[in-house]
């Protein structure tokens, strides 16, 4: 018998595309909402003793309780087994606390779906090019965390725009050693940008690590938010030599016209994303190129 797929309401796009491929049966769900604003949920399916699946992003606190309930619904109406597909996980740059006092939102939001209740034979989360590799360790009892790297659809972006001589690179240090590993796997170089603080959050490039002149430069980042981060490193590459950059993230945000900055700034040829933030389906520019992780997930989900 086949896994039952549900999904929240702004994550139907990648439902859609998941329930494609013929492997998996549409869990249906009635919803709606109250002249008060509060949110109506009404599972249609019967999932006592199915194997169930959840598709949801937590893009913000709506999504995020949105998921949590209707996942804690499915198991108490008796679901087999729970895996809670996560494409982007909010909140994560919040994985620790820098000044005294700030709360640590992703480990309280990780204890939130801890808390939902195990089914028969277990729950699992998978989680995709999460932004610390530490994040998985905040989830708690039995809630099994699967960390899933969209790898294989990074180095293949890469190599469509980049050919063989390329630089993979990265904005700073911090996303260095990922960054090598991508440039390891696919035999070309890995470069970083070193940055030397002047006062206060005021830095200055020091140095490039490694020589990007005459070369396509690739510069992938795990999230763009507003790309001032991606158009500072650009201009880096691009002072430094660079014949070409194109730029690659698993979650595209664009927040605050971030796409249009990075298109206007006349550094960047193409910026190439994955579909795990639902921002991207309102985005219509053949300056964006958009890759699908349905096919991903259902690899993880018929392991």
């Amino acid at each position: 018998m086949k896994k039952l797929l549900f999904h929240i309401s702004d994550y139907k796009y990648l439902a859609d595309k998941v329930l494609a491929s013929g492997l998996f049966e549409e869990g249906q769900v009635e919803t709606d909402i109250f002249t008060d604003g509060e949110r109506y949920q009404r599972i249609l399916s019967d999932v006592e003793n199915r194997n169930v699946i959840v598709i949801g992003g937590t893009v913000n606190d709506a999504t995020t309780l949105e998921l949590y309930d209707l996942a804690s619904s499915l198991v108490s109406y008796g679901a087999n087994s729970l895996s809670l597909v996560v494409p982007y996980f909010g909140y994560s740059t919040m994985e620790r606390a820098v000044k005294p006092g700030e709360i640590v939102t992703a480990k309280n939001r990780a204890r939130l779906f801890s808390a939902i209740p195990r089914s028969n034979r277990g729950n699992k989360i998978y989680l995709f090019d999460l932004h610390t590799e530490g994040l998985p360790h905040y989830f708690e009892h039995e809630l099994y965390p699967v960390h899933v790297y969209c790898k294989e659809l990074v180095i293949a972006a890469a190599r469509q725009y980049g050919g063989d001589d390329l630089v993979m690179a990265s904005t700073d240090a911090g996303r260095a050693k990922w960054v090598e590993s991508l440039a390891n796997d696919m035999g070309v170089s890995a470069a970083f940008i070193l940055k030397r603080r002047l006062k206060g959050d005021h830095t200055e490039v020091s140095a490039i690590n490694a020589d990007v002149k005459d070369k396509t430069v690739i510069i992938y980042d795990d999230m763009i938010r507003s790309g001032g981060s991606i158009i500072n490193a650009a201009r880096t590459y691009k002072e430094a030599g660079a014949a070409k950059i194109y730029v690659i993230t698993t979650h595209g945000l664009f927040v605050n016209n971030g796409l249009q900055k990075l298109r206007d700034c006349d550094l960047i040829e193409k910026v190439i994303c994955t579909d795990s933030h639902k921002n991207v389906n309102e985005i219509n520019d053949p300056f964006l190129e958009v890759k699908s992780i349905a096919d991903l997930i259902g690899h993880e989900l018929c392991k």
